[in-house]
């Protein structure tokens, strides 16, 4: 493989990686706020979070993962 080959392909995972990065902080960051800001309109307090909610946002979240590795696949 040539030295230009090889800039091109460590090149656009670096986008990946940076972009993937960016998204990942917003949303959860935005996801906090938004929970922060329900439970103190609700509750005026922390969030009430059980281990059955967690789990079933554990499971969701590796759902997500999964759909958006598999993008790559097309």
């Amino acid at each position: 493989m040539s030295e230009m080959q090889t800039n091109i392909n460590s090149d656009w995972k670096k986008k990946v990686l940076i972009a993937g990065t960016l998204i990942g902080a917003f949303v959860g960051f935005g996801t906090a706020y938004l929970m922060a800001r329900t439970a103190e309109e609700s509750s005026g307090g922390p969030p009430k979070i059980t281990t059955k909610d967690a789990l079933k946002i554990g499971v969701n979240v590796i759902g997500v993962v999964r759909g958006i590795a598999a993008l790559a696949d097309r």
